[in-house]
């Protein structure tokens, strides 16, 4: 078993590299040292969704499917709905954080008792213990 930190990220933070001109691997490791990205398949799902619309959505979203499937782990959930799943991952203790900037499912994974990882400021992000 991996002693990494277990990190799932949602479909906002993948493309907050483009949107937001965050240096998210890099911040993560600020935060966190050592870590395994990881992301349900609902989420890579969604990027390939946004992707296809173009503009600089559709930008921000291939760019985060690429990063997805580089430089994370793919797990499979019950849930297809990607916030769902990732509210899963937390619940089942499969994850120790969550990174998202969506602020419904923040607070959902909060409520699951476990850290979310944000934006805090103009590009870095910071940890927001339940």
């Amino acid at each position: 078993m991996s002693t990494r930190t277990q990190v799932a990220l949602d479909t906002s933070a993948l493309m907050m590299p483009v949107e937001l001109d965050v240096r998210l691997f890099e911040e993560l490791e600020r935060l966190l040292d050592s870590f395994e990205p990881t992301i349900p398949q609902a989420v890579l799902e969604e990027l390939r969704r946004l992707s296809e619309k173009g503009g600089q959505e559709g930008t921000a979203a291939t760019v985060g499917h690429d990063l997805a499937t580089e430089r994370c782990l793919v797990v499979d959930t019950e849930a297809s709905y990607a916030d769902d799943a990732l509210v899963e991952l937390a619940r089942e203790g499969n994850v120790e954080y969550v990174v998202t900037n969506d602020r419904p499912l923040r607070d959902r994974v909060l409520e699951a008792n476990r850290p979310v990882i944000a934006l805090r400021g103009r590009n870095k992000l910071a940890i927001t213990q339940p």
